[in-house]
């Protein structure tokens, strides 16, 4: 399928050429007709998957340039993933200077932002959700008008505590708002706020057929009581990465990181939650522009940050929620692009591993040895010893534990020796029965 079958304005189809946007992704397909029909929709997707421009190309398709109201409201739960959005949707506005879109994040100048709209109200709103309440309560962005409201990322607006400010932001709508929600998953905790706003949603699951890329290289290491530090200094000069994300689950883990990676020569930023806005800002454009080679962040930054050519994810620990492990390792591996995901892990951190394998994650087991990263051995390997060990009868498997105890040589060849004995007779019964398969077939072929 392409786009120009959704038969779209032609500003919309000029902009998917220059931007090389032909085929829709799967959710994009199956989407992006419900959204045009004007049905509330509740569309669940693993990240990555293309649901940004699922609802931005529907909303600048009904766009009345006409009318100097808002027409569309977008909430996100960050600014960088907000930010990111209005990214997006400037693409296809700058083709036609009558369309306004207007980006409002926590951070920025609200009474420049108030004064402003007192002249002009913008077709499509973007922002967090406390920036965008603020507005409203300030009387100076009229909502009421909008057709369409977007609610990006639902679960980690849940997560974070933003819900009461989108609901409230809701409650500021007319009757005939179109209510789209988008999600990774659906938590049970969203669906009072579902129920109470939107009327008979279509509810969309959209499998892929991998949980993350296929271009991602999964490989395993084990910290064997090394120090985290030192490991991750060794993998950042050996893998030598265009742009490494390094993932940890506190701010201090951050701090610790990035302290300790500057002060043995390489460039490292940090994000997380207690870096001022302005700063976060900042740092961000640098990043886009390749000043670092290396961002350590928290989990917030793997779900609201889009930084292009991520070609190494570095887990310094498991995170706590599992699902983050899949939008840490999404932030390489994109558009095609091969990538490489290292998760660093310790004998406590089985079980969680074998969650994110039940996840369908599967592992490549590594090792550093002499200055490289090269295969280990699979750690599943003892528990398989002990299977094969299963299928030796109990009589031998006594006999085998004996034979390891400080016995007299004499007996422990006669161990030996009824050991090989009943493998012989294995072996004797597996032909006997192969040969009575090979006589019935050929009695069934005369």
């Amino acid at each position: 399928m392409k786009f120009t079958e959704f038969n779209f304005k032609q500003n919309i189809n000029d902009t998917l050429e220059a931007i090389h946007f032909t085929e829709p992704t799967p959710v994009q397909q199956k989407l992006i007709p419900i959204v045009l029909s004007g049905r509330d929709l509740i569309g669940e997707s693993k990240t990555g998957s293309g649901k940004t421009h699922t609802f931005l190309l529907p909303i600048f398709q009904k766009l009345n340039t006409e009318r100097d109201e808002v027409q569309a409201v977008i909430t996100a739960p960050s600014r960088e993933l907000a930010t990111q959005i209005y990214h997006a949707a400037q693409e296809f506005a700058k083709i036609d200077p009558s369309i306004h879109v207007s980006n409002f994040v926590g951070g920025t100048d609200k009474a420049r932002q108030i004064k402003k709209l007192e002249n002009s109200q913008p077709h499509i709103v973007i922002g967090t959700p406390g920036r965008i309440l603020d507005l409203i309560n300030a009387q100076a962005l009229k909502v009421y008008t909008a057709q369409t409201f977007v609610i990006d990322e639902a679960d980690m607006t849940l997560d974070m505590g933003f819900l009461a400010d989108v609901d409230q932001i809701a409650s500021a709508f007319g009757k005939k708002v179109q209510m789209l929600v988008f999600s990774a998953t659906i938590p049970q905790k969203l669906q009072p706020f579902l129920k109470k706003y939107l009327h008979q949603p279509v509810m969309e699951t959209i499998a892929t057929k991998t949980v993350i890329s296929d271009t991602i290289e999964n490989w395993l290491i084990s910290t064997k009581g090394a120090s985290r530090n030192q490991l991750l200094l060794d993998l950042a000069k050996i893998t030598n990465p265009y742009m490494a994300m390094i993932f940890a689950n506190t701010k201090g883990r951050v701090d610790e990181i990035h302290s300790f990676l500057v002060s043995n020569g390489l460039k490292v930023a940090k994000i997380h939650g207690d870096i001022p806005p302005r700063e976060r800002k900042r740092i961000m454009n640098s990043i886009k522009n390749l000043d670092y080679q290396y961002v350590v962040a928290t989990d917030i930054a793997a779900r609201g940050i889009d930084i292009e050519g991520v070609s190494h994810i570095i887990n310094d620990e498991i995170p706590k929620d599992l699902t983050f492990f899949v939008h840490r390792v999404g932030r390489s591996g994109r558009n095609g692009l091969r990538g490489t995901a290292i998760t660093l892990y310790s004998p406590s951190d089985d079980t969680a591993i074998r969650e994110i394998e039940k996840m369908g994650v599967t592992f490549e087991p590594k090792v550093i040895k002499n200055g490289e990263i090269v295969d280990s051995y699979d750690r599943e390997r003892r528990g398989k010893r002990i299977k094969k060990q299963d299928e030796i009868s109990t009589t031998t498997r006594g006999a085998l534990i004996k034979a390891k105890k400080k016995i007299k040589p004499g007996y422990k060849r006669a161990i030996r020796w009824a050991v090989e004995e009943e493998n012989k007779k294995k072996r004797r019964a597996s032909r006997n029965k192969d040969n009575r398969k090979k006589r019935e077939s050929r009695k069934q072929s005369f």
